[in-house]
Protein backbone atom coordinates (compact mmCIF):
# COMPACT_ATOMS: atom_id res chain seq x y z
CA UNK A 1 0.00 0.00 0.00
CA UNK A 2 1.36 3.16 -0.80
CA UNK A 3 -1.17 6.26 0.63
CA UNK A 4 -3.78 6.12 3.46
CA UNK A 5 -6.48 6.40 0.95
CA UNK A 6 -5.33 2.53 -0.48
CA UNK A 7 -5.03 1.79 3.77
CA UNK A 8 -8.46 3.30 4.41
CA UNK A 9 -9.90 1.18 1.40
CA UNK A 10 -8.20 -1.72 2.36
CA UNK A 11 -9.40 -1.81 5.94
CA UNK A 12 -13.07 -0.83 4.70
CA UNK A 13 -12.67 -3.85 2.22
CA UNK A 14 -11.79 -5.92 5.15
CA UNK A 15 -14.66 -4.87 7.40
CA UNK A 16 -17.73 -5.41 4.57
CA UNK A 17 -15.79 -8.46 2.67
CA UNK A 18 -14.77 -10.41 6.24
CA UNK A 19 -15.93 -9.10 9.92
CA UNK A 20 -20.10 -8.55 8.90
CA UNK A 21 -20.05 -11.34 7.16
CA UNK A 22 -18.38 -13.72 10.35
CA UNK A 23 -20.84 -11.22 12.42
CA UNK A 24 -24.22 -12.41 10.52
CA UNK A 25 -23.13 -16.22 10.85
CA UNK A 26 -21.35 -16.74 14.28
CA UNK A 27 -22.38 -18.23 16.86
CA UNK A 28 -23.51 -16.43 20.26
CA UNK A 29 -20.20 -17.80 22.13
CA UNK A 30 -17.65 -16.73 19.40
CA UNK A 31 -19.62 -13.59 19.51
CA UNK A 32 -19.33 -12.70 23.16
CA UNK A 33 -15.53 -13.84 23.21
CA UNK A 34 -15.19 -11.62 19.97
CA UNK A 35 -16.76 -8.68 22.32
CA UNK A 36 -13.83 -8.97 24.79
CA UNK A 37 -11.62 -8.00 22.42
CA UNK A 38 -13.59 -5.79 20.17
CA UNK A 39 -11.49 -3.06 19.87
CA UNK A 40 -8.47 -4.89 19.00
CA UNK A 41 -10.66 -6.02 15.77
CA UNK A 42 -12.69 -3.91 14.82
CA UNK A 43 -10.90 -0.55 15.98
CA UNK A 44 -12.59 1.96 18.21
CA UNK A 45 -16.24 1.12 17.92
CA UNK A 46 -18.91 0.21 20.16
CA UNK A 47 -19.88 -3.71 19.74
CA UNK A 48 -23.57 -2.80 20.28
CA UNK A 49 -23.02 -0.38 16.93
CA UNK A 50 -21.45 -3.05 15.34
CA UNK A 51 -20.81 -6.68 16.35
CA UNK A 52 -24.38 -7.35 17.60
CA UNK A 53 -26.03 -5.13 14.93
CA UNK A 54 -24.45 -7.05 12.62
CA UNK A 55 -24.80 -10.48 13.91
CA UNK A 56 -28.50 -9.46 14.27
CA UNK A 57 -28.64 -8.94 10.91
CA UNK A 58 -28.84 -12.48 9.88
CA UNK A 59 -32.23 -11.57 10.65
CA UNK A 60 -33.23 -8.66 7.81
CA UNK A 61 -36.35 -7.87 9.14
CA UNK A 62 -34.46 -6.96 13.13
CA UNK A 63 -32.20 -4.50 11.54
CA UNK A 64 -31.83 -1.58 9.51
CA UNK A 65 -28.45 -0.81 7.78
CA UNK A 66 -29.15 3.15 8.92
CA UNK A 67 -29.90 2.57 12.64
CA UNK A 68 -27.57 0.56 15.32
CA UNK A 69 -28.92 -2.34 17.56
CA UNK A 70 -31.92 -3.87 16.51
CA UNK A 71 -35.10 -1.98 14.90
CA UNK A 72 -37.73 -0.96 17.04
CA UNK A 73 -40.68 0.33 14.38
CA UNK A 74 -41.59 -2.96 12.91
CA UNK A 75 -43.29 -5.66 14.44
CA UNK A 76 -41.91 -9.26 13.43
CA UNK A 77 -42.75 -12.79 15.00
CA UNK A 78 -39.83 -14.99 15.33
CA UNK A 79 -39.52 -18.96 15.80
CA UNK A 80 -37.64 -19.99 18.71
CA UNK A 81 -35.99 -23.03 19.09
CA UNK A 82 -38.70 -24.40 21.96
CA UNK A 83 -41.01 -24.05 18.61
CA UNK A 84 -42.59 -21.27 20.09
CA UNK A 85 -43.72 -18.17 18.43
CA UNK A 86 -43.35 -15.19 19.28
CA UNK A 87 -45.14 -11.58 17.94
CA UNK A 88 -43.98 -8.19 19.31
CA UNK A 89 -41.68 -5.44 18.56
CA UNK A 90 -37.93 -5.39 19.51
CA UNK A 91 -37.05 -3.71 22.69
CA UNK A 92 -33.41 -2.10 21.20
CA UNK A 93 -32.73 -0.59 24.86
CA UNK A 94 -33.44 -4.37 26.69
CA UNK A 95 -31.83 -6.17 24.07
CA UNK A 96 -28.50 -6.30 24.55
CA UNK A 97 -24.83 -8.35 23.72
CA UNK A 98 -26.80 -11.17 21.59
CA UNK A 99 -30.60 -11.45 23.39
CA UNK A 100 -33.41 -9.69 21.65
CA UNK A 101 -36.23 -8.61 24.12
CA UNK A 102 -39.77 -7.90 22.30
CA UNK A 103 -42.51 -6.29 23.95
CA UNK A 104 -45.91 -7.65 23.22
CA UNK A 105 -49.54 -7.14 23.89
CA UNK A 106 -50.42 -8.96 27.00
CA UNK A 107 -53.58 -10.93 27.78
CA UNK A 108 -55.56 -7.66 29.01
CA UNK A 109 -53.81 -5.24 26.32
CA UNK A 110 -51.04 -4.23 28.12
CA UNK A 111 -47.36 -4.40 26.83
CA UNK A 112 -45.17 -7.41 28.72
CA UNK A 113 -41.51 -8.00 27.95
CA UNK A 114 -40.62 -11.85 26.35
CA UNK A 115 -37.40 -12.92 26.51
CA UNK A 116 -34.37 -12.48 26.31
CA UNK A 117 -34.11 -14.77 23.56
CA UNK A 118 -30.48 -15.99 23.06
CA UNK A 119 -29.30 -15.47 19.28
CA UNK A 120 -28.53 -18.98 19.17
CA UNK A 121 -32.34 -19.97 19.88
CA UNK A 122 -33.37 -17.33 17.72
CA UNK A 123 -34.18 -19.90 14.51
CA UNK A 124 -36.30 -17.23 11.85
CA UNK A 125 -37.88 -13.28 12.32
CA UNK A 126 -39.98 -12.30 9.64
CA UNK A 127 -41.95 -9.14 9.21
CA UNK A 128 -45.72 -9.43 10.42
CA UNK A 129 -46.34 -6.95 7.94
CA UNK A 130 -43.89 -7.09 5.54
CA UNK A 131 -45.55 -3.77 3.67
CA UNK A 132 -44.40 -1.87 6.61
CA UNK A 133 -40.35 -2.16 5.13
CA UNK A 134 -41.27 -0.15 2.33
CA UNK A 135 -41.53 3.02 5.47
CA UNK A 136 -38.22 2.76 6.41
CA UNK A 137 -36.18 3.62 3.00
CA UNK A 138 -36.35 7.03 3.57
CA UNK A 139 -34.86 7.34 6.48
CA UNK A 140 -31.83 9.98 6.42
CA UNK A 141 -28.36 9.13 6.23
CA UNK A 142 -26.99 8.68 9.98
CA UNK A 143 -23.90 7.16 9.70
CA UNK A 144 -20.65 10.11 11.01
CA UNK A 145 -18.81 10.74 8.92
CA UNK A 146 -15.36 12.10 9.22
CA UNK A 147 -12.97 13.77 7.61
CA UNK A 148 -9.75 13.72 8.46
CA UNK A 149 -7.47 17.04 7.32
CA UNK A 150 -3.45 15.59 6.70
CA UNK A 151 -2.14 18.90 7.69
CA UNK A 152 -4.39 19.60 10.88
CA UNK A 153 -1.70 19.11 13.98
CA UNK A 154 -2.78 16.37 15.37
CA UNK A 155 -4.48 17.15 18.46
CA UNK A 156 -7.23 19.06 16.26
CA UNK A 157 -7.99 15.92 14.45
CA UNK A 158 -11.22 14.78 15.52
Amino acid sequence: MQSFQEMAASRREWISGVLMPWCRQANFRDLREAEHDWINIAGRVDPAMTLWTWAWSRFPCLVHERLPGVNETLEVHIRISSGETIVGYPDNRESARGELVLIVAGEDGSSVQSGPHNLDDVISAELTNPEQAATLTDLPDHRPVTTLNPEAPTEHRI
